[in-house]
């Protein structure tokens, strides 16, 4: 799975910056064009007190005492469980991770471990066992400083109150940020968080020695100030065509006169933003299936720079998720299979035992008994005739966008009196009965894909009506 090195984009609101007073946390997975996902809900107490990661072969003693959470897995554990995002019973989010890269100055001084904590253990190590976003970051910093990591990585941690960016620097060194209330922040494979004020533990969290270290060896250009982007990441031609252009379209979005002066080759962009609007989850959900539409730079789109820069979604995203917190109801597991421009993203609420058959299944080769398949396969359908077909895709995302709404805003009533197993089977029923009905959809509108194609055929003959 070395290609998720080099992949994913992802996004996080603070709750005043949201048009709802909801947290969001959201990223797209990138690896393969065809690597099934599958969800998850692990029942507390389930997770064992020992892991051993197939990747690395770090072993870890875990606490007895595991909390509920949804997750998204591989379809084969070989390399790994890459159980990558979910919400415990906690009500704490975690994303896991954004990919990035460190200079080799700092590298030098402090390698990445060959045998350390990586990507596809970290939430379930991690997420089974905090309470807060808080505890997140530390137990994820403290694992990191202990065992080491084997890759530069970016962590998204929310809960109920505020919202966490985690970033690895090197071998064990890491800090983190809390986004503001008022603010987001967009990431696409490089460090992204810059000045960092020590003296502000409401804002801040960090490797106790980091700074230590960074003096130790002379590697900050600018001693004036802790710039943890300058001193640990990149900024080099890759980054300009690959990373930063996302970034920016992510500010252009959201904060078009802030952000006026912006280019896509920009290399300093600010980590955090303030939006022109409130955000909804329409707007999270946009961004994760952004391709530069409206621009010269979209791939499917007429410009003479399509393939220019790297779009955010693309052929690769296996799933794209946005953890929505702080809600009135249940919290949500929002999950879109496969590539976001071209699926649906499915509400699943915090708190359900239980999903859908279909989305506990996804392997290869491909079977048409799995979510994610079934979404891939009206997906490939689409790509086929893509400016033929594209407009009843887009009636079909439409039309399941508004029921997710009138489905929530009619859990969100239901739910105000409920505890205890009423409440989780409730909830279980509302998200299974919203994923099947989409899952439908989609098969319906993979038949009526195929029916049309069916005259595309190139051994077509125009047959004159007088014979």
């Amino acid at each position: 799975m070395a290609n998720k090195l080099s992949a994913c984009t992802s996004i996080l609101i603070g709750k005043g910056a949201s048009i709802d007073g909801t947290i969001m946390i959201g990223r797209n997975e990138d690896a393969k064009a065809a690597w099934p996902k599958h969800m998850v809900v692990h029942q507390h107490g389930e997770m064992p007190t020992h892991f051993i990661s197939k990747e690395t072969k770090l072993e870890l003693d875990l606490p007895a005492d595991s909390a509920r959470y949804t997750a998204t897995p591989e379809w084969t554990d070989k390399v790994g469980v890459f159980e990558e995002d979910g919400i415990n019973e906690y009500d704490v989010a975690m994303s896991a991770t954004e990919s990035a890269y460190s200079n080799s100055l700092v590298l030098g001084y402090d390698p990445l471990v060959e045998h350390g904590l990586n990507e596809e253990a970290m939430v379930t190590v991690v997420l089974p066992y905090i309470k807060t976003a808080r505890e997140g970051v530390q137990r994820l910093g403290n694992l990191i400083a202990k065992y080491g990591t084997g890759e530069t990585n970016g962590v998204l941690f929310a809960d109920n109150d505020e919202a966490w960016y985690f970033e690895s620097g090197a071998g064990h060194y890491w800090v983190a940020q809390r986004i503001p209330d008022d603010s987001y922040a967009v990431v696409a494979n490089q460090l992204a968080i810059q000045e960092i004020d020590f003296t502000d533990s409401d804002n801040f969290m960090f490797h106790p020695g980091i700074q230590e270290f960074v003096d130790k060896h002379n590697l900050n250009p600018d001693p004036t100030t802790f710039n943890f982007r300058k001193i640990f990441g990149t900024a080099d031609r890759s980054d300009a065509i690959y990373s930063e252009p996302r970034v920016w379209i992510g500010h252009q979005m959201f904060s078009s006169q802030q952000a006026a002066a912006e280019t896509p080759e920009s290399t300093d962009l600010p980590f955090l933003m303030k939006p022109d609007h409130n955000l909804s989850i329409f707007d999270a959900q946009h961004y994760l299936s952004n391709h530069y539409e409206g621009t010269d730079f979209d791939p499917i789109g007429t410009g003479k720079s399509g393939h220019k820069y790297r779009p955010i979604s693309l052929a690769k995203t296996q799933e794209s998720h946005i953890l929505q917190m702080n809600r009135p109801g249940a919290n949500i597991h929002w999950l879109a299979m496969g590539v976001a421009a071209e699926s649906t993203y499915v509400p699943f609420f915090a708190g359900i035992t239980d999903v859908p058959a279909p989305y506990k299944r996804g392997k290869l080769p491909a079977q048409l008994n799995s979510a994610y398949w079934i979404f891939k396969h009206a997906s490939v359908l689409v790509d086929s005739h893509l400016h033929d077909f594209l407009p009843l895709l887009r009636e079909v995302q439409k039309e399941r966008n508004s029921a997710a709404i009138e489905m929530i805003a009619k859990t969100d009533r239901e739910v105000k009196t409920m505890t205890g197993n009423s409440r989780a089977s409730y909830l279980t029923m509302q998200s299974s009965g919203y994923a099947i009905d989409t899952l439908n959809a989609y098969k319906k509108l993979a038949l009526a894909l195929i029916t049309k194609m069916t005259d595309y055929c190139e051994l077509n003959f125009k047959t004159d009506e007088n014979l």
